[in-house]
């Protein structure tokens, strides 16, 4: 059997994709745990998602700290003492240093609410919605230095309907990151993931698929 994967969340608001982190770890889907959540806003209501749940939460201030690889340094001094394995991004509004990247490396996952390399960024399903696409979506990638760039584990494609609204499409959106989030997390526990370059492979006994750009 195997054994429970201890997941860091690293939370700035309302942390919706936290919640359905917990969800399935809690009904079955994920043999994973929440090991602790870090928010770096204090009103953030994830940290009320993480106490609902029992789960270990920390308030880092980057005010408290010299510069961000001081602030940086802290939050992974939490997830080494939580013996955190896989750190995920949960609406996470900072981006990472090499002190996270280097700790860590291709063991921090984000959720993007568009088909990556499409409207990378903040206001992403805005941006779609101005554009006028006719599809939109959400990605799971693995975190590099480059802001919403690091190779894509998984996609989700959601149309852009004639009477929606940013809010609509943004809902619709959500409603899929929260699903291919859990799909994503459950493959890199069972150890099915591997990254050449730009892509990522699921593997297998007898073969070997790539799912870089898959849309589901």
């Amino acid at each position: 059997m195997m054994k429970r994967l201890r997941l860091g969340v690293l939370a700035s608001g309302r942390g919706t994709n936290l919640q359905a982190i917990i969800n399935a770890t809690g009904d079955g889907r994920l043999r994973a745990e929440v090991a602790v959540v870090v928010v770096d806003q204090a009103g953030a209501q994830a940290r009320e998602r993480a106490k609902g749940a029992g789960i270990p939460e920390f308030f880092v201030d980057l005010g408290a700290y010299p510069d961000k690889r001081a602030f940086e340094g802290e939050i992974a001094a939490i997830l080494d003492r939580h013996g955190v394995e896989l750190v995920c991004l949960a609406g996470y509004m900072r981006i990472l240093t090499p002190v996270m990247l280097d700790a860590y490396r291709n063991r921090i996952i984000n959720i993007h609410p568009s088909l990556l390399p499409a409207f990378p960024g903040l206001h992403a399903q805005r941006q779609a919605w101005e554009y006028g696409v006719r599809y939109t979506g959400c990605t799971v990638h693995f975190v590099e230095e480059e802001v919403d760039a690091g190779p894509i584990i998984l996609q989700a494609v959601v149309p852009v309907l004639p009477d929606d609204t940013v809010g609509s499409l943004s809902a619709r959106i959500l409603e899929q990151e929260h699903r291919i989030y859990v799909e994503a997390i459950g493959l890199y526990q069972a150890g099915l993931l591997e990254i050449e370059g730009r892509r990522v492979f699921v593997k297998s006994q007898e073969s070997r698929i790539q799912i870089s750009g898959r849309r589901i």
